[in-house]
């Protein structure tokens, strides 16, 4: 293998979060039976096996805001130390999407500013919502008006909707749910301009976009129908879709990136392997199907394609 992809999608799960989650009811975290294992050398040894040169982690759902500021701030940045050092012990090989605590808006600009000043954060992960609070609502303005200005990578990651009780019917949410509220929250920041508002912001929208690339159109559409042109985002939705950048961790082929590349250009495509979420065998699977895809006309593999577009967004971190 000759060109080590770059996951922009790769997660950690330190004992000490899990014990915390847990206790704060997330026994059976977002309807799965329980918590992947994991460790750096288990994530290690992954990359290695696949040709994975350097893995971006951040902390999937829930996150780490269980209802109260003061612990959520804690665990924050408790979770953000833990994965800088990570990062200092193997050079290169792990980057640091920090958490931010989330609907508290003091707590995420203190966070965001001790993270990228004294951790040097690779960007931020943010989840589709905390609490009810979606992407797109006006009181977290201050946040992405921060992140703007730092010109900083917005890693975004799904998590449960507030209706899931009715809308899961029993079932594990990252099979459906994730989709569809990773599309809400993506339409939310279209609708509410803040793409527009905050044009330094580069954005990762993970799992191929969710339910987006066949959505966009409809979500444009709309938007023509029922924002008043007064109001109305400087640029049409499918033009804001098409700016931000997507992964293709999950079930990428055959497919969901093919619908993906109907939006947006080859450029915008990165790696994502989804461990440890995905299990290990499942990741390898994963991998080996996007190694057997057809690439773009212009790329010579899916590897070398997604890497290139990461080293661009990345220049700092992984240079050429």
């Amino acid at each position: 293998m000759t060109s080590g992809l770059i996951d922009v999608h790769a997660h950690l799960l330190p004992e000490f979060y899990v014990e915390q989650a847990t206790a704060a009811g997330h026994a059976c975290p977002d309807g799965m039976a329980g918590w992947p294992t994991w460790s750096a050398r288990d994530h290690l040894d992954l990359m290695d096996r696949n040709g994975i040169e350097t893995a971006m982690l951040s902390l999937s759902s829930p996150g780490v805001h269980f209802g109260d500021d003061k612990a959520a701030r804690l665990l924050a940045r408790r979770v953000n130390e833990y994965t800088a050092e990570l990062a200092r012990d193997h050079p290169g090989r792990f980057g640091n999407f920090v958490a931010i605590p989330l609907p508290d808006v003091d707590g995420a600009l203190e966070e965001i500013a001790y993270a990228f000043d004294q951790l040097n954060a690779d960007g931020v992960a943010l989840l589709t919502h905390t609490q009810g609070v979606y992407l797109g609502y006006a009181r977290l303005e201050p946040v992405f008006a921060e992140l703007n200005r730092r010109g900083a990578v917005v890693f975004l990651h799904p998590t449960s909707p507030v209706c899931w009780e009715q809308s899961a019917l029993g079932r594990p949410r990252p099979m459906v749910e994730y989709i569809f509220d990773t599309a809400r929250t993506v339409t939310d920041l279209v609708m509410a301009g803040v793409l527009t508002r905050h044009p330094n912001l580069r954005v990762i929208v993970p799992h191929c976009g969710g339910a987006i690339p066949v959505l966009a159109d409809r979500i444009n559409e709309f938007m023509h129908l029922f924002v008043p042109s007064q109001k109305a985002p400087q640029r049409d939705a499918v033009q804001q879709l098409g700016s931000l950048y997507y992964d293709i961790a999950g079930t990428a082929f055959p497919r969901q990136v093919p619908a993906l590349l109907k939006l947006v250009d080859p450029d915008r495509v990165l790696f994502g392997s989804d461990y440890c979420w995905t299990p290990s065998p499942l990741a390898d699977a994963h991998i080996t199907a996007i190694d057997k895809a057809v690439p773009p006309a212009a790329a010579t593999t899916w590897r070398s394609l997604t890497t290139a577009n990461a080293r661009r967004l990345f220049p700092q971190v992984l240079p050429r």
